[in-house]
């Protein structure tokens, strides 16, 4: 065991009974969203590892951390609080977390995570409501995957929420985008292994066209999120994702687009090594290229739209003219 696993594990012992004692505290502060959130800062900011801050904030830069938990600390924490809330009404668990997604920071907001998870089923447009607000405030990658296992819930329990992702297919903020396929990667695990042939066809086909629509993203966080997703539905239906795979290589080769290619190649990992190795063959020499811009489907349609937005504007401004001529 290395030494960074061993400091790790000592403090994680260490204020074990801490997290269980905040727990406890912020239970029974479930239906009072303010009092909630300043015993939550308070006993954060003991809880919080300076390793762990640096650990993370070295894998996502991007990430305003200041409340950095170990994720131990966090499940005993978190364990107390749902008992309470699965005790309380659906009403108060929306309530606490509309109080948390609206806290002034980035690691405070993902505690609204937990009371979504308990108002979800019951209260799902109002749950909804409050998810889609943290989706445009997220800005890191580790706060909208924690984001996209809810999101995967509601797509899961109602059908028309493909919709929610649908729209955000054309979205200008780069964590938007990737919410799409970062919920699609964990819709498989919304059912049991044994019950996952409930997944195809439908399901692949909605999955699979959305990916479509996003691959040659320009974004490096959005092209991650598509191969985890393809990756993770490669177990619910290999044959067709194969040929998914290869029908984006034929794009990918035909414009020599870079993007496209990477998000193949992570791909390949859950296939055979026999088609692993023909499509990296195809895609020698095709490599990313950092200042290309996006070649994706949905960023087309999302340039077309506001082209015509434009337009359109224009003609309103110019009729606008000729009447105030005519007036003078």
């Amino acid at each position: 065991m290395s030494e960074a696993n061993t400091e790790a594990q000592a403090f994680v012992s260490a204020h074990r009974e801490e997290a269980v004692a905040l727990g406890e505290c912020l239970a029974d502060l479930t239906e009072e969203p303010d009092a909630y959130l300043a015993a939550l800062i308070e006993g954060l900011v003991s809880l919080a590892d300076p390793a762990y801050f640096e650990m993370v904030t070295r894998a996502c830069p991007e990430t305003p951390a200041r409340y950095m938990v170990r994720g131990p600390l966090n499940e005993a924490l978190n364990k107390p609080v749902a008992r309470a809330l699965q005790e309380g009404s659906s009403m108060s668990a929306l309530q606490l977390a509309h109080g948390l997604a609206g806290a002034e920071h980035r690691d405070l907001r993902m505690y609204a995570y937990e009371p979504l998870r308990r108002a979800l089923a019951e209260d799902p447009e109002m749950s909804w409501q409050i998810m889609r607000r943290l989706g445009r405030s997220a800005a890191d990658w580790i706060a909208t995957d924690g984001l996209a296992e809810l999101w995967a819930r509601g797509v899961f329990a109602e059908s028309f929420r493909w919709a929610e992702l649908e729209q955000l297919l054309y979205s200008e903020h780069t964590y938007e985008r990737r919410m799409v396929p970062a919920t699609l990667a964990n819709l498989p695990f919304r059912l049991s292994r044994d019950r996952r042939d409930e997944l195809r066809p439908e399901q692949f086909a909605r999955t699979f066209e959305l990916i479509r629509q996003l691959m040659g993203d320009a974004e490096v966080m959005v092209q991650k999120a598509l191969s985890w997703a393809i990756r993770n539905w490669t177990a619910i239906d290999p044959e067709a994702t194969a040929s998914f795979l290869r029908a984006e290589t034929a794009v990918a080769i035909e414009h020599r687009d870079g993007a496209r290619a990477w998000v193949i190649r992570d791909s390949l990992g859950k296939q055979p090594a026999d088609i692993a190795a023909d499509l990296r063959g195809h895609l020698k020499g095709i490599r990313r290229d950092g200042e290309a811009p996006s070649t994706s489907i949905a960023s087309a349609q999302a340039a077309a739209f506001a082209a015509a937005l434009a337009s359109s504007n224009d003609a309103v401004a110019a009729q606008g003219d000729r009447y105030t001529r005519s007036r003078a």
